[in-house]
């Protein structure tokens, strides 16, 4: 598969079903070659312009299933940090 081939592809978490874009970029390790991360620009990004609000990082080994037409990610949800007392 080429990188024009993944780019094409839209990305969907299948925890929530939440269509998180389309694959932007890819990270990988220069040594060996290994896919570390796709990159999916956030809402309002094209190809980089219109600022950069979010992307999403999504790790190699979230990725659940690469189709021909999607590719469906496995992202829970965080819960968020609790703020220390005032005290």
């Amino acid at each position: 598969m080429r990188m024009c081939e993944l780019k094409r592809r839209e990305v969907i978490n299948i925890c929530d079903c939440k269509r998180l874009g389309f694959v932007g970029d890819i990270e990988f390790d220069p040594c060996t070659g290994v896919i570390k991360a796709l990159i999916i620009p956030g809402p309002g990004c094209v190809c980089g312009f219109l600022g950069r609000e979010k992307e999403f990082i999504i790790p190699y080994g979230d990725v659940c299933q690469i189709g021909d037409d999607i590719v469906l990610v496995k992202l829970e949800e965080k819960p968020p940090k609790e703020k220390p007392p005032h005290g």
